[in-house]
């Protein structure tokens, strides 16, 4: 069995992992990234495709940009559609912030090929991963690699290995309290070689559910249906989700683009959150501690606030031994996390048709577009939340 030696072990290579092994190494802190899965899934696994201003100029000022600054679609609004009325909310104009549409599997292997350049310890198909010790002082991580036996020694560990990972495992039972709402529709998604039907993501509630019109390029579409969650996606050939696409967002004088769809799936929708995020030198961040219906798009704009907070806190530890950022990290990331779980809410309940409901709260939803899309002051609140609260980043001294 080989032993290691690290400052700071990270479990998990997806957004969250990743972006907190760049920022560490930009503050010269020594990380090791573990990773279960192969570097191909990483890569290709379809999530979240929209970054607040915020995580995109965390990227950027990481160096992990280039691609980004040049593919990324930046969109300065969005559009809130009832039945067949379309109204468009000018993001921009009312915040002076924008999003970009940039498909995480981008982020994933802009950070990927920065990590392996620089050199800096990622092990893909690290398996049978064991924390132990996280109350002494060094931590222990167990873990297999190349049909070897590792142990691997840390200052902290970073769980950063999503909803079903090992790190949120680890704390004992009773070391934190669990909120979690699971909903009554799941979403269908597709991936489909046509170029996007619109210059800006359209949210649409119809009488027969929810649907939304994405993008990933210019030249990729991503669209979305509200469906049952027993839904088997064998019963929807693409003929099916075209038609049903084309009935929840139509409106007069506007064509939805048809072309072949070349990935599908059903994600059931639930919000989730663990605290407190942190378990004495195990920190806890983006999935592993938190779950937010796609909705209000802040699943992977979350993990980066997390690590951003978490960076900031360890480059204080080993600057000046200050430790009020650790301290402080899970009370400061629950603030952002609890404002973000009631606008996905929102944004999910005022858009969803929702089976249990009766027709005085279909009203209700109704009313509640009616009034984003006709005040100045609910649309400026709704812009607020979906182009991402600000925060500071690492980098800035």
């Amino acid at each position: 069995m080989s032993s290691e030696r690290t400052q700071v072990a990270i479990i998990g290579a997806g957004p969250a992992g990743l972006t907190l092994g760049r920022l560490l190494e930009l503050q010269g802190i020594e990380s090791v990234i573990l990773e279960a899965r192969d570097r191909e899934y990483c890569e290709a696994r379809i999530r979240a495709g929209v970054l607040e201003q915020g995580s995109r100029d965390v990227l950027i000022e990481a160096g992990v940009g280039e691609r980004l600054q040049r593919e990324g679609i930046v969109h300065g609004g969005i559009y809130l559609q009832v039945g067949e009325q379309r109204t468009h909310i000018p993001m921009d104009e009312l915040t002076g912030r924008s999003v970009t549409i940039y498909g995480q599997t981008e982020v994933v292997k802009d950070l990927i090929a920065a990590r392996i350049e620089s050199g800096a310890p990622l092990l893909f198909e690290a398996v049978d991963v064991q924390l132990d010790q996280l109350e002494s002082g060094q931590p222990l991580v167990r873990y297999r690699h190349g049909g070897g036996a590792h142990e691997l020694r840390a200052d902290f560990i970073a769980g950063c290995d999503g909803f079903h990972g090992v790190s949120r495992q680890s704390i004992p039972a009773g070391g934190q309290r669990l909120w979690e709402r699971e909903y009554a529709f799941s979403w269908l998604g597709i991936l489909a070689q046509v170029a996007p039907s619109t210059d800006e993501l359209i949210y649409a509630r119809n009488v027969r559910g929810f649907a939304l019109h994405s993008m990933r390029s210019h030249e990729v579409s991503r669209l979305y249906l509200q469906v049952d969650p027993s839904e088997d996606i064998g019963n929807w050939p693409d003929e099916r989700i075209w038609d049903e696409l084309q009935l929840r967002l139509a409106t007069p004088g506007w064509d939805l683009h048809e072309g072949p769809v070349f990935e599908k799936s059903i994600t059931p929708m639930r919000s989730f959150v663990a605290a407190p995020m942190r378990h004495h030198k195990l920190f806890l961040a983006g999935d592993a501690a938190h779950i937010v219906p796609p909705t209000g798009a802040k699943g992977l704009n979350l993990a980066v606030a997390d690590v951003v907070c978490l960076a900031e806190g360890l480059a204080a530890h080993y600057a000046s031994g200050d430790d009020g950022g650790l301290e402080s990290y899970s009370e400061r990331c629950l603030a952002r996390v609890w404002r973000a779980q009631h606008f996905s809410w929102w944004m999910t309940q005022m858009l969803h048709l929702d089976p249990h409901d009766d027709a005085y709260g279909d009203q209700l939803s109704r009313s509640q577009i009616r009034y984003v899309c006709n005040s100045r002051a609910a649309a400026t609140s709704l812009a607020e939340n979906y182009v991402g609260l600000p925060f500071e980043t690492p980098l800035g001294g």
